[in-house]
């Protein structure tokens, strides 16, 4: 079932791929996760080209759904009344 949720590739020079990092943890311990989009090449973040939200998701083995574990939305990309790209607020996605 892994595989028809995950595709396995080399992925370094493409910036839409999001890698995600993890601890090891066990049974009602906390732990880390980050989530990056275009590890290896930066992913730009300009008012027509950016990254608007990450949601993680967790699939339980056995499970027949996967859990949402978060969302981040990243809403200021420069938008601005003076043209693409001109506002004075960038979020970044990483």
């Amino acid at each position: 079932m892994l595989n028809e949720e995950l595709q396995k590739a080399d992925w370094k020079n493409e910036k839409h791929v999001p890698v995600i990092e993890a601890g090891s943890a066990k049974k009602d311990e906390m732990f880390d996760v980050k989530v990056t989009i275009g590890k290896e090449v930066a992913h730009p973040n300009t008012t027509g080209h950016h990254i608007r939200w990450i949601e993680l998701y967790f699939k339980p083995e056995g499970a027949s759904f996967p859990f949402q574990v978060g969302r981040v939305q990243f809403t200021a990309h420069g938008e601005s009344t003076e043209g693409v790209d001109e506002g004075p607020v960038h979020t970044h996605h990483s």
